[in-house]
């Protein structure tokens, strides 16, 4: 169930939980760049801050490292809008034929790039890189003994 906020200048429609629901907020350039200032005077608390424009803190603080960054710029705004020209085509030369997968031989060596061998005894074997089954077999008996 929605319910509809009728105390503030416009109306916000939440959910059972209290959440907003709708279409959201668009804050211009100047908006933005307004709130990070408040935030800049001596005192100011982010959280307060927020919280007067009906803000997430979080949001206040993407839009102080954008403003640290100079993205919060009228000017820099119409700069990063520019657009280049795209041609776009087909190639050429379209495959004719699926490819076909083909089967690679398994090396002789066990290839383990890490592994760690814990044995009932307490010990307890690291093992990385190319090592030889038998090898691996050897060391685990002499530490079996043990």
């Amino acid at each position: 169930m929605d319910y509809v906020d009728t105390s503030a200048d416009q109306s916000v429609i939440t959910d059972a939980l209290g959440r907003r629901s709708g279409p959201r907020r668009q804050y211009t350039l100047d908006e933005k760049r307004q709130i990070v200032q408040e935030t800049h005077l001596r005192g100011a608390s982010v959280a307060v801050v927020a919280r007067r424009h009906d803000l997430n803190p979080n949001q206040v603080f993407a839009w102080r490292r954008l403003y640290r960054q100079g993205l919060l710029k009228a000017d820099t705004a119409q700069a990063s809008a520019e657009l280049l020209p795209v041609k776009v085509s087909m190639p050429t030369v379209m495959p004719s034929k699926r490819a076909v997968r083909v089967p690679r031989e398994l090396p002789a060596v066990a290839v383990v790039p890490s592994i760690e061998i814990k044995l009932a005894n307490g010990h307890s074997l690291i093992v990385r890189g190319d090592v030889e089954v038998k090898q691996i077999a050897r060391v685990i008996d002499v530490l079996v003994r043990r």
